[in-house]
């Protein structure tokens, strides 16, 4: 029986998103790494509808809880306790770890408050961090701390869910011969 995008429980514009990342990866023979806090997994899901993601995605890690951060990726007790979770040092060093434990190329992380509890003044529900660290290059952090005015916790996870993809798209040009 062949599916159809209909089949899917995903919103299409993830999964359309998710196919570009397969693809475009697949065609540079490039592994991506996931390290997941309130996305819950739904980048990770939404890679997986689609076929062929096994050649990209090596592997993922949902660290919801401030603990699994620490024990599985590496997250300093000094990161969490001096700039919190929901920081760019936090998801630098979520990103860094994720690429350290895995066979990927590029590794991921996101990090924030989807509501609707836990927001606070500097740091309102909405509040999404992003950072990707890349293989071999230089570990200069690369992060970013976006506000997304979604209202309900389903739309901030899902605009937080397509920019960590946006991030997973290879730059222009990847791959291709350089004269």
């Amino acid at each position: 029986m062949k599916r159809t995008m209909d089949d899917c429980t995903l919103p299409a514009p993830l999964v359309a998103l998710a196919r570009r990342v397969v693809e475009a990866n697949h065609a540079i023979g490039r592994k991506v790494a996931l390290a997941e806090s309130c996305t819950g997994g739904l980048v990770a899901a939404a890679l997986t509808e689609i076929p062929g993601s096994s050649e990209v995605l090596d592997r993922g890690w949902v660290t919801y809880s401030n603990a699994s951060k620490m024990q599985e990726l590496g997250v300093s007790t000094d990161i969490i306790e001096t700039f919190g979770a929901v920081s760019i040092a936090c998801a630098w060093a979520m990103a860094r770890g994720a690429l350290a434990r895995s066979d990927a190329d590029i590794a991921v992380a996101v990090s924030g408050v989807a509501g609707p509890g836990g927001g606070t003044e500097l740091k309102p529900v909405g509040t999404v961090v992003f950072a990707a660290a890349v293989r071999d290059a230089d570990a200069v952090p690369d992060g970013e701390m976006v506000y997304f005015d979604g209202g309900a916790r389903s739309a901030i996870r899902l605009q937080a869910a397509m920019a960590a993809l946006e991030l997973l798209l290879p730059p222009q040009g990847a791959g291709a011969a350089v004269p």
